[in-house]
């Protein structure tokens, strides 16, 4: 079954947006991949595009044992059968959240997810315990784009009229 074009523009869009989070995580992504324009996209997939052509494999940065895999299923609700086939640690994400990246919104600001050496750095500096952080709850638009888990801690860098930045940290529960 070919794709109509509206179809083929959403899955461009959720793509990109894929890639970029999957950067944002650690991932190995390709320049052209994450700022390949439309017309590239349909050459490479073709007229006859099929949403299981653009399955995903990538690995971390600096770990080519970490791998993640991404697919596009043609059912909305990704039931047993499809589950089966695929045999790595999977997370469905709903498409309609990925049509645009949620971090390049005006009013989110800048996000850092603190390595376990920053965060225990900042728990000594502050003399403070990580629950007695604010939080930030693991369903939290933010926390499911970078993929964190409880226990973890972010950095958010807001702009400041007075101070020029704000900062604060998260602790996710």
């Amino acid at each position: 079954m070919t794709l109509s074009e509206e179809e083929v523009k959403r899955l461009y869009r959720i793509r990109r947006t894929v890639l970029q989070m999957l950067h944002d995580r650690g991932y190995k992504i390709a320049d052209f991949e994450l700022n390949g324009p439309l017309e590239g996209f349909k050459s490479k997939y073709g007229e006859n595009m099929k949403r299981e052509d653009l399955f995903l494999v990538k690995h971390k940065i600096h770990s080519e044992s970490d791998q993640i895999y991404v697919f596009f299923p043609d059912e909305v609700k990704v039931g047993v059968k499809t589950m089966k086939t695929y045999t790595a640690r999977m997370k469905a994400e709903n498409e309609a959240e990925l049509l645009v990246n949620i971090k390049e919104h005006v009013l989110v600001p800048e996000h850092q997810v603190l390595t376990s050496e920053e965060k225990k750095t900042l728990l000594e500096r502050y003399t403070v315990k990580e629950t007695q952080l604010p939080r930030i709850q693991l369903n939290d638009p933010i926390a499911r784009y970078y993929g964190l888990k409880r226990g973890q801690v972010v950095k958010i860098i807001r702009p400041s009229e007075t101070a020029g930045r704000y900062v604060t940290y998260r602790y996710v529960v």
